[in-house]
């Protein structure tokens, strides 16, 4: 439908610029009051032209997704990749399922697809609206990250001036909206890192096995499921219409094109900055990487342990950081770290 609605809008601007120059051709013809003669393959050289011209995917100055900015990342971005996992898209090829089940090595896991009907019958199955994209709008976003460099960087107001605003995990805003802001509109977690969001935020759950999808179901019905590898909420005040799930094929795009198989599995900070390159035409980030000091640990807390993670081989952080540090540097996104 989507798909449809694209090829409808082009072909009644290519039609909308025909009639322009053809009326602009006639008017100029009248007011010099000149004998010419009309040769209609000027009228076609100039359609052909307008046919080529390329129609920019947004209204921003940058667009994310334009292509021949940098080779690194076209090699690297592909457009067709759907970021939600949803009725219409929730087969999963058995290399891909194989690879996503080792994530986190459930046992005996559930089968895929009698997971995936159960949780569609709960919560809707079609976000495509989400991942509309228009030539006339410039849709900003900003990541938040949990290091804290945030501390002091009075990056509030900036934050949530933004159109979408990212944030991930545990992460309050809470006592800290000077430097962080107190707008959400989407929070990434997984069963383990749930927190009690508002009303109106979308939560993005980011599964790595099938216990988590499982896991939703549940929170929203009987609460039978408690624990996975940890204890988890058993119900969750969550509305079901703003719950949304990352695609498993996603996660392994994200893992083989970006990361190229650094670490076990890509990271939620660095899933959250791919899943915006896909449906933001802006995209700034805040709160990623180290403080000034060189600390890792999150901004509402001082934690001597913190950045522990990074020894873990789960996530290769370097790797990650240098990627973002790379689309930074070909003007793909922002990065704030702090003042």
């Amino acid at each position: 439908m989507l798909a449809v609605r694209k090829r409808s809008l082009k072909m009644f601007t290519l039609a909308l610029l025909f009639v322009i120059t053809i009326t602009s051709f006639l008017l100029n013809y009248t007011h010099n009051a000149v004998m010419v003669t009309w040769d209609p393959k000027q009228i076609i050289e100039q359609f052909r032209k307008l046919m080529k011209y390329p129609r920019r995917p947004c209204g921003c100055s940058t667009c994310i997704s334009e292509q021949g900015v940098s080779l690194w990342f076209d090699e690297r971005f592909n457009q067709t990749m759907q970021p939600f996992l949803t009725a219409q898209n929730a087969f999963m090829p058995p290399e891909s399922y194989r690879w996503w089940l080792k994530l986190q090595g459930e046992r005996s896991p559930k089968h895929i697809n009698e997971s995936i009907q159960e949780l569609f019958e709960i919560i809707p199955g079609d976000r495509e609206q989400v991942l509309e994209r228009s030539g006339s709008r410039c849709r900003r976003c900003a990541v938040v990250g949990n290091s804290g460099n945030l501390k002091q960087s009075q990056y509030g107001e900036e934050i949530d001036a933004h159109d979408f605003v990212f944030r991930m995990n545990k992460a309050p805003t809470a006592g800290f909206e000077v430097d962080v802001g107190s707008k959400t509109t989407h929070h990434f977690i997984y069963p383990e890192s749930y927190k009690e969001l508002a009303e109106d935020v979308n939560m993005i759950l980011i599964p790595f096995k099938t216990l988590d999808l499982r896991w939703v179901v549940s929170a929203l019905t009987t609460g039978t499921i408690n624990h996975t590898y940890i204890p988890v909420p058993r119900k969750i005040k969550v509305n079901k219409d703003k719950i949304l799930v990352y695609h498993p094929i996603f996660i392994k795009y994200v893992y083989d094109n970006w990361l190229q198989h650094h670490g076990r599995y890509p990271s939620t900070g660095f899933l959250s900055v791919i899943f915006a390159l896909h449906i933001c035409d802006e995209v700034d980030l805040y709160g990623f990487g180290a403080d000034s000091k060189g600390n890792w640990h999150h901004y509402w807390e001082n934690n001597p342990s913190a950045g522990a993670f990074r020894q873990t081989g789960v996530h290769d952080g370097d790797f990650e950081s240098n990627v973002t540090l790379t689309l930074a540097s070909v003007d793909k996104i922002r990065i704030f770290k702090g003042r």
